[in-house]
């Protein structure tokens, strides 16, 4: 039996949204930009798609910008904010936790000199408004802090973030791509300007993501080009990856968060009971509903994850984009890891496919290969 724990990395496809892509593939294979039939078929769907991710997310569909992935949509919410505003303002504020390409994104901006401030967290890797507060300036144009983390699952405060950055006449900008349809997120409820979601880690297919624009939000195109998506993202769209995101969404239960908490909490309660001195890193309460991130007390992640993989079980160190980079995580430094810690944590996250005997068995491989009881 193989268990696949790694989700957060990425999932697999889901049969409706291979089976979308498939024949998208063989009968709207036309450029969308085009005007002869094949190419209004290809239109259409996209339309039809960019309906459907709209309708998850509260917005409406001109707000939406399709991209190839999170990563294009973070740099295109931080580097496009920062070169539509030119000189009205110079300083963005990120928090400490961000995924790579939104603090990468953000860095890259000090060489045309923005400022960035990166607000800390506290040991469970939550933001405080009050603490993004006080670093903001009349030069900010732009606060980005993500709604779940990618490694430890915190979800953080957005609203009060997003209350605040309104208040403020600043931009907010969230990457939702863990969180989209595990944990609810409305954009018509919670002040956020730029929002990024990617179709992989909700049973869809790689490389196509999108960005919420709020309406009247000055966004510059990271790409010169054609022009689509409204000027927002030249380039051809990706038509039956689009087709496969939409029918990733219409796949959603809405059953499964509550499903996967509970099996989230089985699986921390095993090892709690036999493995002692490990530790939970990250939120016990405010956590995506699907990961768990431990520390285990004496064993490495990487030669215990080599062992397990062995077995048929599948799960992960961090982040899988710095999986290739020695340098311990930026995440779990930010809530007071050693580096020493940081090297024995394992990030094990599910799916609505994941299953009670999968957990079960999970459980009882890491504690026999990590020494526990």
């Amino acid at each position: 039996m193989e268990i696949y724990l790694d989700n957060a990395a990425t999932t697999q496809p889901a049969t409706a949204v291979l089976l979308a892509m498939s024949e998208c593939s063989r009968r709207c294979y036309g450029n969308p930009a085009s005007w002869h039939r094949l190419g209004v078929e290809a239109a259409k769907v996209v339309e039809r798609s960019r309906q459907t991710l709209a309708e998850a997310l509260g917005a409406e569909p001109d707000e939406i910008v399709f991209t190839s992935g999170g990563t294009e949509s973070n740099n295109l919410a931080v580097k496009g904010t920062a070169w539509a505003a030119g000189r009205r303002g110079k300083h963005i504020v990120i928090s400490a936790v961000e995924h790579p390409s939104v603090t990468a994104a953000a860095l890259s901006l000090e060489k045309l000199g923005v400022r960035v401030s990166l607000v800390g967290v506290d040991s469970e890797g939550l933001v405080d408004p009050a603490a993004v507060a006080r670093v903001l300036t009349s030069a900010t144009i732009l606060v980005s802090v993500m709604h779940a983390n990618h490694e430890i699952g915190a979800l953080e405060p957005v609203q009060e973030i997003g209350r605040l950055c309104r208040g403020r006449g600043i931009l907010f900008h969230c990457d939702a791509c863990q969180s989209f349809t595990k944990e609810p997120l409305d954009v018509a409820k919670v002040p956020v300007d730029l929002l990024s979601v990617n179709a992989h880690k909700l049973h869809g297919p790689k490389g196509i993501g999108a960005l919420y624009v709020r309406k009247g939000t000055a966004l510059a195109p990271l790409f010169d080009g054609g022009g689509q998506e409204g000027g927002r993202r030249s380039g051809t769209l990706n038509t039956p990856a689009i087709a496969g995101f939409a029918a990733a969404i219409e796949a959603v239960d809405l059953r499964a968060a509550s499903v996967m908490r509970r099996l989230r909490d089985r699986l921390w309660d095993s090892l709690r009971r036999a493995v002692p001195g490990i530790r939970l890193n990250g939120p016990r309460k405010a956590r995506l509903c699907n990961n768990l991130n431990v520390m285990l007390p004496e064993t490495e992640s990487k030669p215990l994850l080599r062992k397990l993989s062995a077995a048929g079980i599948y799960a992960s160190a961090g982040a899988a984009c710095s999986s290739a980079k020695p340098e311990p995580s930026p995440v779990l430094l930010a809530i007071g890891l050693s580096p020493q810690e940081t090297v024995r944590s394992l990030r094990l996250s599910l799916s609505r496919w994941t299953t009670q005997a999968q957990v079960d068995a999970a459980a009882r491989a890491i504690v026999r290969l990590a020494g526990g009881s």
